[in-house]
């Protein structure tokens, strides 16, 4: 890991996310009666469980307001869901005063032109490897996986050795 990205990371005590080409891949899909299906991958999941089990609060801010991502969000202990924000800046920033937070002390993952004003303020920014160009320019951390394909998992992984509780996680699995 780059010390930079380290030193960033061991700050972090929340992640923010992005739904929509971050925790699904972004396409839109409706079946038959018109009701908006999304795939989630089950490692970035399991990932969130364990940022939480650590102490690091996961949140939602999107764009669009679906109903699978009430329902993901309620099976995975995620209570700030914000949904519809087309400006995201003012309710990251209520977030931030209700949680009592540094900016810095925050990542968010973000995929599209309409993050980068949430990209530029948190103390560790990310994005999946098909984010936009513009996107992918202006983070700390492009992934190897593509959106909806585990990119959390890979972020989770980031900020849980840098803070340390990878040994410990990895005795859960004798490992």
């Amino acid at each position: 890991m780059v010390p930079a990205l380290k030193k960033k990371a061991k700050e972090i005590r929340a992640l923010v996310l992005d739904v929509d080409g971050v925790l699904s891949d972004g396409r839109i899909t409706y079946d038959s009666a018109g009701r908006e299906l999304k795939a989630f991958h089950v490692r970035d999941g399991a990932a969130i469980k364990w940022l939480q089990r650590f102490g690091i609060e996961v949140a939602i801010i999107t764009g669009r307001t679906s109903g699978p991502v009430r329902v993901r969000a309620r099976e995975l202990g995620i209570t700030t869901v914000i949904q519809g924000a087309l400006d995201k800046l003012p309710p990251f920033e209520k977030f931030l005063k209700r949680k009592k937070l540094p900016a810095l002390a925050v990542a968010f993952m973000g995929d599209d032109l309409l993050d980068l004003p949430i990209l530029r303020r948190v103390g560790l920014s990310a994005c999946p490897a098909d984010a936009v160009k513009e996107v992918r320019a202006a983070v700390d951390l492009v992934t190897r996986a593509c959106s909806g394909r585990g990119a959390v998992r890979e972020l989770a992984e980031l900020l849980l050795q840098a803070r340390g509780h990878w040994p410990k996680l990895m005795e859960r699995y004798n490992l």
